[in-house]
């Protein structure tokens, strides 16, 4: 018995020390479900500065076991965060060569029926591809899923970004476990 305690007490205690270790690391082992969104909320940083940092070519793709610097965010970081976030609220990407704004299509009223492990799959993709933000921008690519602006038609609804990946996957895949698979095996869908 009293080894037993012995052995509980120094794992509790290497705990501690892991805890702290993590709480402080400069360098953080990429784990399923982090996004750069989250491992900046997670570690008091910005995404500018973990982008920055590690030189990524690209923010939204990140891979499970990739390492990352994660320092402080420094005053320009902010500011070009700041910055970042006040154009992604002001200006939707083109659906044609025409200037975007944003437009709600206040009549869609869309309700997707997928449910079960097809909803948890379209929600895994969501993470991976916007950390689930309607408003995520990359290049042509917008919205929660990730879809190419011209597929929404100058709609930028979350009810029609839910309608166009719903129909997107079905067409493609056939379903979104079978993206979700396609995901993993290629980094995007």
């Amino acid at each position: 018995m009293k080894k037993t305690a012995v052995i509980a007490s120094a794992a509790a205690l290497t705990g501690v020390f892991a805890s702290a270790a993590v709480a402080n690391a400069d360098t953080v082992t990429v784990k399923s479900g982090d996004t750069v969104s989250k491992l900046a909320k997670d570690y008091n940083t910005t995404v500018d500065a973990i982008v920055n940092t590690n030189k990524l070519s690209n923010a939204n793709l990140i891979f499970v076991g990739q390492k990352l610097e994660i320092g402080e965010a420094t005053q320009a970081d902010n500011n070009q965060q700041a910055a970042q976030g006040q154009r992604s609220q002001q200006v939707a990407p083109a659906a044609s060569s025409q200037q975007a704004t944003t437009n709600y299509n206040t009549t869609s009223n869309y309700t997707s029926n997928v449910s079960g492990d097809e909803q948890a799959a379209k929600e895994w993709i969501a993470a991976r591809e916007s950390g689930g933000s309607y408003t995520a921008q990359n290049g042509r690519y917008y919205g929660r899923y990730q879809l190419d602006a011209s597929y929404l038609g100058g709609d930028f609804s979350p009810a029609n970004q839910d309608r166009v990946a719903d129909q997107y996957v079905a067409s493609r895949y056939g379903s979104w476990s079978a993206a979700k698979s396609y995901w993993l095996s290629n980094g995007w869908y």
